[in-house]
């Protein structure tokens, strides 16, 4: 039988998913504040009974925003950023 814990996360994952998805998409108004809610509210309810810790549930948020979005960072070449000082 799968653990509360492993249960409650899939439910975010999803509805997290669902949640980025629509913001990514440009899905209407109503629809995505209500998901963005849901989402917001289930998060505050694991925390408050302890199912995650916080750095569970940011490691979690971080692992499916990087599966819809890609990356939050990506390392770039150093030579990109050479700057040339201007004379006057």
């Amino acid at each position: 039988m799968h653990s509360a814990k492993a249960l409650v996360a899939v439910e975010l994952k999803r509805a997290l998913s669902e949640s980025l998805a629509l913001q990514a998409h440009g899905g209407l108004h109503a629809k995505l504040s209500k998901a963005q809610g849901f989402v917001d509210g289930y998060m505050r309810a694991i925390l408050d009974a302890k199912i995650l810790t916080q750095d569970e549930l940011l490691k979690l948020v971080a692992e499916v925003r990087s599966q819809v979005r890609g990356p939050g960072t990506v390392e770039l070449p150093s030579e990109r950023f050479a700057f040339t000082r201007a004379i006057a």
